[in-house]
């Protein structure tokens, strides 16, 4: 722990976009437990309803995306960031007009309107961390913001279940709305350097396009390999599962807050565990990140089949530990390999075209799992999860077979070249 203060104290405005990140990150998971349990609520369980919520989470990335890359390679990234917070405060509050089973659609609409701007804003912290820290750091503060986002949905899961049962889902849907807009305020504080690599990146972005983006992914196949990386891990819908599991096999509180509480924090454990164990066997090189991947997919195959297995609440949560330490490994890696590799000018580009596999997976992935829920029923979700783990092979000897073909093809141009030995 002392390896990221120290990072903190060096890098003050990594340190104010960090802050704001777990600031809006314990509102977030106020707002996912309130939502699933409302939609349960509203929806008498219904699988489809549930999925429902979470393809309206998952599916804008795939409409704006493409556009919201060329505006974070066009325009300030710092103010992007700003009015992204500031427009989802907005939207949250908006969803306190969902007051029963006939304003369904107000939260599937709002949910969506809400995710547009995160397809703005998650491609755009990521494309501006480089601008804030140096090279050296990136994999440190990569791993910082997973943990982060670990902590923050363990802790931010017990205390959104806790406050949602208490005091109801419009306290947290005003706590959600305040986070964004502290979120917002700390962001104004950051001032961003250029980096030494994109001296002329104001010229390219003046004249860059989705279609520029395409063709750089194009000449560069390493580069272009690395979206698969959060593709294959989105084969199977966690969150459907978990939601499944809480509220229908081991239901703990009302209407499952208790257990869907356990379910995330152990999920977030786990997310905190990966990065923190598998870096210690890291040399900060792409050849090192890129195998260390394969022991990621290896993690979520046998979190999904322990999944399948788990006969109480406490080995579910095990077997989530498992999983998210393999998500959280491949999601760091892959992250911190694209900052890397990747000149400034695209990152928005790229970060964005990542955002759209990880989205499209995670859409039909939640879109199948609720159709096999309300088909096979709620009870038999741990045959979807082991079925789920045999067809997570698949993306693990996909990935496996990248990698052996990268190390054995030739060097690519050095536009593409990683600033750390590949």
């Amino acid at each position: 722990m002392a390896a990221y203060f120290q990072l903190l104290r060096r890098n003050p405005d990594f340190a104010r976009l960090w802050i704001a990140q777990v600031i809006s990150l314990l509102g977030d998971w106020f707002n996912v437990i309130a939502l699933s349990a409302l939609v349960s609520e509203y929806s008498g369980g219904s699988g489809m309803a549930i999925s429902g919520l979470l393809i309206a989470r998952f599916l804008p990335p795939l409409v704006v995306s493409p556009l919201a890359g060329v505006l974070i390679d066009r325009f300030d990234r710092k103010r992007l960031l700003i009015l992204s917070d500031v427009l989802r405060a907005v939207i949250i509050l908006l969803l306190l007009f969902a007051t029963g089973p006939d304003m369904l659609w107000l939260i599937y609409l709002l949910t969506v309107i809400q995710f547009c701007l995160s397809a703005l804003f998650e491609p755009g912290r990521s494309a501006i961390m480089p601008s804030l820290l140096q090279a050296d750091d990136l994999l440190k503060a990569n791993t910082l913001g997973n943990v982060t986002w670990s902590v923050m949905l363990a802790f931010g899961a017990m205390a959104g279940g806790a406050v949602t049962a208490a005091l109801g889902t419009a306290a947290a849907l005003v706590i959600d709305a305040l986070t964004f807009l502290v979120s917002a305020w700390f962001i104004t504080q950051i001032k961003t350097r250029p980096e030494p690599a994109a001296a002329a990146s104001a010229a390219q972005r003046s004249g860059g396009s989705f279609r520029e983006g395409l063709r750089y992914l194009a000449q560069h196949p390493a580069s272009a390999a690395l979206l698969f990386v959060k593709l294959g891990l989105s084969i199977g819908n966690v969150d459907s599962l978990i939601i499944a599991y809480g509220t229908i096999l081991f239901v703990m509180g009302e209407s499952g807050t208790g257990s869907l509480g356990v379910l995330y924090s152990a999920f977030g454990i786990g997310a905190v565990l990966g990065p923190a164990l598998l870096n210690r066997f890291s040399d900060g090189s792409v050849r090192t990140l890129r195998r260390l991947v394969i022991v990621g997919y290896v993690l979520v195959v046998a979190g999904w089949v322990l999944l399948g297995g788990a006969a109480g609440l406490w080995v579910a949560a095990l077997a989530l530990i498992v999983r998210s330490m393999g998500g959280s490994i491949n999601w760091t890696y892959s992250s911190t390999m694209i900052q890397m590799g990747t000149p400034d000018h695209f990152l928005g580009r790229v970060f964005s075209l990542d955002w759209v596999g990880f989205s499209l997976a995670q859409t039909i992935s939640t879109l199948i799992t609720g159709l096999l829920l309300d088909t096979l029923g709620g009870h038999n979700a741990p045959v979807i999860a082991l079925g789920t783990g045999m067809v997570s092979i698949i993306p693990l000897a996909v990935w496996w077979l990248i990698v052996h073909r990268l190390e054995h093809a030739a060097p690519e141009p050095a536009a593409a070249a990683s600033p750390v030995e590949t």
